[in-house]
C-alpha cells in the first residue's frame, strides 16, 4: 500500500488526510514538526511515497520560511521525493517559487478533496513507474555487464527481449543439459547454439551442425550415426556420423522435427546412454556429445499428431530457449541492417522507417538479404527506401496532431493505465490527457 508521509502541526489536519486517504488505499504517517518529518524520512525512506507538508509551524509564524527550509532539506536528502505544500494566501509566493525549485504541486487551505486526491494518486503512480523503470534499468546494466564476460561470437542486437535469450544460453552454457532452441526459420537460432558452445565446458571440442530438414528421410540416420559399408546402395565406403565428429564437443540438430521416427528412438538411446551403432555395424560406440537442438515446428502438435515422440522432446528439451522473430524484437532491426552493410553504404531516413515498418517474414535472413540487393541498387553511398525493394513505410502521425480514443486506450493500456507514462508515450502533459479522457467518456 502507497504511504503519504503528513508534516503539519495541526493535528486535525492530519486526521482529516488520513480519513481522506484511507476511503482510497493509500496509508498516512504524520509529523507535527520539521525535525520529526525529517526523522521518520531516515526511518523509513524507502516507504514513503510522498509528503505533503505545512509551511509554517511555530506559532504566530506567516512568512513560510520554515516551509521553504524543511523543503530544502528534503529535497537535499531525498531529491526524487515528490513534495506537495499546503499553503495560505499569505505565503503562496514562496510556495510558487517552491514549485519552481522542484516540488510537485501546492494547494492552498482549504483544499478541495478530489484536486488533491488526483494529484497524490498520480504522483504515487509516476513514482512506483519510475522506480520499476530504475530497477530494469540496473538490471539491464547488470546483464549487459555480466554478458560482457562472455564469448557472444559477434552477435549485434539491442533489442531486451534478444538479451534475455542470449543471457539465458549464456547460464545453460555452463551446464551440459540438452537445449531446444525454438523460434521461426532465419531468426538466428543457430547463433544462439554457436554461444552455447562457446561458453560451455567443451568448447575447445568441434562444433558439428547438421540440418535434418536439409537431408532425405531415409539418409538421416547415416548422417547422424554413420554406417558400415554395404550398410546401404551407394555406400561403398564405411563413414563417420555426426555423433563421431563432434565426439568432445557440441551437435547442433537443426529442424529436429524433420528427424523421422526410427531415427528419433536411436537419438533417444544416445542422449541417454551416449552409446549408438553405425547403420549395418553390430558394434557399439561410446561418444560425449552435448547435444543442442533447433526447431520452427510446433514439436506439442506433433506429439499428438503421432509423428514425434514425447519421451524425446521431454528429454531435448530439459532447457528451452525461445528466440522471438525479428519483428518482435524491433530494436534489432537498424544494428543488424547497419552490421550487414558493413560501411559500405548508410541508411537514410526513409529507409530507416522503411526497414522499421516492415514485418520480416523471413527475420534475419531476409534482412540480410535485403541489405545486400540494396547495396547493389543504390546508385550513391546513400541508401533510400525506394532501393529496398520493401513496402514503404507509412508517412507519421503529425506531432500535433491530437490523438483519438483509440489511441489514448491504447497508450493508457501499455502503460497499465498510469496516466503519467500514457501521456508522455502520446506527447502530452498529464493536464492535457486528462481534459482529452474527459471529453472522450474515456475513465480511468
Amino acid at each position: 500500500m502507497p504511504t503519504v508521509l503528513i508534516i503539519d502541526d495541526n493535528a486535525a489536519i492530519a486526521v482529516a488526510l488520513d480519513v481522506l486517504f484511507s476511503l482510497h488505499d493509500i496509508d498516512t504517517l504524520s509529523a507535527a514538526s520539521p525535525e520529526e518529518g525529517l526523522a521518520l524520512l531516515a526511518r523509513q525512506g524507502a516507504g514513503i511515497d510522498l509528503v505533503i507538508q505545512d509551511m509554517n509551524f511555530t506559532a504566530d509564524t506567516t512568512s513560510g520560511a520554515e516551509g521553504v527550509a524543511l523543503f530544502r532539506e528534503i529535497r537535499r536528502r531525498h531529491p526524487d521525493l515528490p513534495v506537495i505544500l499546503l499553503t495560505a494566501w499569505t505565503h503562496l509566493d514562496a510556495a510558487v517559487n517552491l514549485v519552481k525549485a522542484g516540488a510537485a504541486d501546492y494547494l492552498a487551505k482549504p483544499w478541495d478533496d478530489q484536486r488533491l486526491l488526483a494529484t497524490v494518486t498520480n504522483l504515487i503512480e509516476l513514482g512506483q513507474a519510475n522506480r520499476a523503470l530504475a530497477q530494469r534499468m540496473h538490471s539491464d546494466i547488470r546483464q549487459r555487464r555480466d554478458l560482457e564476460r562472455h564469448d557472444l561470437r559477434g552477435m549485434i542486437w539491442q533489442d531486451p527481449a534478444t538479451e534475455r535469450v542470449i543471457h539465458l544460453a549464456c547460464q545453460v552454457a555452463k551446464s551440459d543439459v540438452p537445449v531446444l532452441i525454438t523460434g521461426p526459420n532465419g531468426s538466428g537460432k543457430e547463433r544462439i547454439a554457436e554461444i552455447i558452445q562457446a561458453n560451455s565446458s567443451v568448447r575447445e571440442g568441434p562444433f558439428v551442425v547438421l540440418n535434418c530438414g536439409a537431408l532425405p528421410s531415409e539418409l538421416i540416420e547415416a548422417e547422424l550415426f554413420g554406417a558400415d559399408a554395404g550398410a546401404y546402395t551407394g555406400a561403398s565406403k564405411a563413414r563417420e556420423g555426426k555423433f563421431e565428429a563432434a565426439d568432445g564437443g557440441t551437435l547442433f540438430l537443426d529442424e529436429i522435427g524433420n528427424l523421422p521416427l526410427a531415427g528419433q528412438m536411436k537419438l533417444l538411446r544416445v542422449l541417454e546412454t551416449g552409446r549408438f551403432e553405425r547403420l549395418g555395424s553390430n558394434r557399439e560406440r561410446q561418444v560425449r556429445v552435448r547435444v543442442i537442438s533447433a526447431t520452427n515446428a510446433d514439436l506439442q502438435a506433433m506429439i499428438r499428431a503421432g509423428t514425434f515422440r514425447e519421451d524425446l522432446f521431454y528429454r531435448l528439451n530439459v532447457i528451452e530457449l525461445a528466440l522471438p522473430p525479428l519483428a518482435g524484437r524491433p530494436a534489432d532491426i537498424l544494428p543488424l541492417a547497419h552490421h550487414f552493410l558493413d560501411g559500405r553504404k548508410t541508411l537514410d531516413a526513409g529507409a530507416q522507417a522503411t526497414l522499421q515498418a516492415h514485418t520480416w517474414p523471413g527475420n534475419v535472413r531476409e534482412l540480410k538479404n535485403v541489405m545486400a540487393r540494396a547495396c547493389l541498387l543504390a546508385a550513391g553511398d546513400v541508401i533510400k527506401a525506394s532501393d529496398l525493394g520493401l513496402p514503404v513505410a507509412a508517412a507519421p502521425v503529425a506531432a500535433d496532431a491530437e490523438p483519438d480514443r483509440d489511441a489514448i486506450t491504447q497508450a493508457l493500456r501499455r502503460a497499465h493505465g498510469v496516466v503519467a507514462q500514457a501521456a508522455a508515450e502520446l506527447g502530452l502533459s498529464r493536464q492535457a490527457l486528462y481534459r482529452r479522457m474527459e471529453r472522450l467518456g474515456i475513465a480511468r
